[in-house]
């Protein structure tokens, strides 16, 4: 009978093979896709984020050597490598290592059909293209439809898909989707307005400029009305909360 385990030298390729090739392989064997944007937990097995987790801080450590950054003697940067690989993984890039936190829908009973608001929701992401941070607000227009979901889910959602390195006008189509395939909605609005700091910090340096973008789906796109009334509960929010 011939053995299917595997020999001592595929075993000794694999163990030598980084978790991010690993991953990579696993990925592009389902023909998935990787961008930056994208949500890549489904192809990371259990422990794996904590070796990948590592294996990015010996990659940043080597960064911040080509820099001529001191990393071995630098107080200040001994440890950087392993907070910048922590952050990436586990807070800013959280939505593309981390699945997305459970969210639970409710039958509409009472037939709700009024629309309704939430914001200022704070979001935060990261320029795509810089790696710089990207900071604003967000509004969710909802009509609701068969389904209802919490309101704080709303902001759970967008933290989660806005923890990723984005475009502005992507990551409002990604929240989006989101959110219609979570409460099947009857009309959906989302406003972003955000300020770049690959605009703020580096580049044209322009302090205050802001991007505000849109998205209105289903009702809100086929009813004018119901657009405008969207709009007009944005700005009451907004200048609510300027006035704190």
């Amino acid at each position: 009978m011939t053995s299917t385990a595997p020999n001592e030298d595929v075993k000794e390729t694999i163990s030598c093979k980084l978790v991010s090739e690993i991953i990579r392989e696993r990925i592009k064997s389902s023909g998935a896709r990787f961008n930056a944007n994208d949500n890549i937990s489904d192809y990371i097995l259990p422990g794996e984020l904590d070796t990948l987790e590592k294996e990015v801080a010996t990659r940043v450590r080597d960064l911040l050597k080509a820099l001529l950054i001191d990393v071995e003697n630098d107080h200040n940067t001994q440890e950087t490598a392993e907070r910048v690989s922590r952050m990436y993984l586990n807070e800013v890039f959280k939505g593309r290592y981390h699945r997305q936190p459970k969210v639970t829908s409710f039958p509409n009973d009472k037939n709700l059909d009024e629309i309704y608001t939430l914001g200022p929701i704070t979001v935060r992401s990261a320029c795509s293209h810089h790696f710089v941070p990207i900071l604003g607000d967000c509004w969710i227009g909802i009509k609701p439809g068969e389904k209802v979901i919490g309101i704080s889910k709303f902001a759970r959602v967008a933290d989660w898909v806005f923890s990723r390195p984005h475009i502005q006008e992507e990551a409002v189509m990604i929240l989006a989707d989101e959110i219609e395939r979570l409460c099947e909605p009857q009309g959906l609005a989302i406003l972003v307005k955000a300020q770049h700091y690959c605009m703020k910090w580096r580049g044209v340096k322009e302090p205050s400029t802001s991007m505000i973008n849109s998205v209105v789906r289903g009702d809100f796109r086929h009813d004018p009305s119901l657009k405008q009334e969207f709009f007009e509960l944005v700005k009451q929010q907004s200048n609510v909360a300027n006035n704190y």
